[in-house]
């Protein structure tokens, strides 16, 4: 496939079905079931069982990043956006989880948006990687593009098509050992968010590093984020979404399920595999089998979330 190329539906599930790391996850009452995509095309899934693409996810697009692992990040992103364009249903939304830059430069931010200009949902929604906030600044960088929706705090809150979405932040701070921080102040206004909303309103909760602790050693996972869960619970369907470890990682816990995504850049070691996390190289004809986008389908009645991973071959 090349950047240019715009597959179709058909050439999207051959792509599936041979990269071997498609999988089709449906979420009812917070039980998630695993199908794989080549088995789901047979069984003809339309989306009319599934419910309209509500959004989709891309993460860890690390455009300035130009080493072995990934030579061309700004392609791979290309051909992601080619996938989400290409999508017979075009979705509402889409969710970026962070690490738009490899150095939070400002020619990083500017190529990085002039790419993801190449979308054609309009509403695009970002939290910030580590990547994004290494700037002299702190992360005004990131916040002078992006800062409005939250006042420059990085976390805020909206609703679409019945769904409440909560952007967190959790690369500001860091517990020793490297587990991100939500912080006092955010919790706070979690609570409040969240205060007199229905217990039956589907939450999607979406910030860069994994929420739940993963592995510690190489600080994948967020020291606070039990007290966020608490407050979670009450509600019947959360999934909650991150990047960061750029592979699939998945767990559900009671009504809450928790996905990291593929990255559009290169992809990382699993957990423990080697000294420490950063870009892993791997054959060029492999690479892309390892990057991909992640889209989400929301049905109301009854109420199903269905989670789609896509390689980009």
């Amino acid at each position: 496939m090349t950047n240019n190329e715009i597959p179709s539906r058909r050439a999207a599930l051959k792509c599936m079905a041979y990269g071997g790391a498609g999988t089709l996850f449906t979420l009812s009452g917070g039980v998630l079931m695993a199908t794989d995509l080549a088995q789901a095309a047979t069984k003809k899934m339309h989306h009319t069982h599934v419910g309209t693409p509500l959004f989709v996810q891309i993460s860890d697009t690390h455009i300035g990043f130009n080493k072995d692992a990934n030579p061309d990040v700004a392609g791979t992103l290309k051909q992601s956006i080619a996938m989400i364009n290409a999508m017979p249903q075009k979705p509402s939304l889409i969710l970026h989880t962070g690490d738009i830059t490899q150095l939070s430069k400002p020619e990083q931010f500017d190529a990085a948006a002039q790419i993801l200009s190449g979308l054609n949902v309009t509403d695009v929604h970002y939290v910030p990687g580590e990547h994004d906030v290494s700037d002299a600044g702190g992360g005004k960088e990131f916040m002078d593009r992006f800062g409005k929706p939250s006042n420059n705090r990085g976390y805020y809150s909206f609703d679409c098509d019945g769904v409440h979405f909560i952007a967190l932040i959790n690369v500001l701070d860091f517990k020793p050992g490297g587990l991100g921080i939500l912080g006092a102040d955010q919790l706070a206004w979690l609570k409040d968010d969240l205060a007199g909303r229905s217990s039956s309103q589907p939450v999607v909760v979406f910030a860069h590093m994994p929420l739940w602790t993963i592995y510690e050693p190489w600080g994948w996972g967020t020291g606070d984020a039990d007290q966020a869960f608490a407050l979670l619970r009450r509600f019947g369907s959360v999934t909650v979404l991150n990047g960061h470890i750029h592979q699939i990682v998945s767990k559900v816990e009671g009504n809450i399920t928790f996905q990291t995504a593929r990255a559009t850049c290169f992809p990382q070691p699993k957990a423990g595999d080697g000294p420490g996390p950063g870009p892993l190289k791997v054959d060029a004809a492999v690479l892309p089998t390892m990057l991909g986008i992640r889209s989400i389908t929301y049905k109301p009645h009854p109420a199903t979330m269905t989670i789609t991973d896509t390689p980009l071959a």
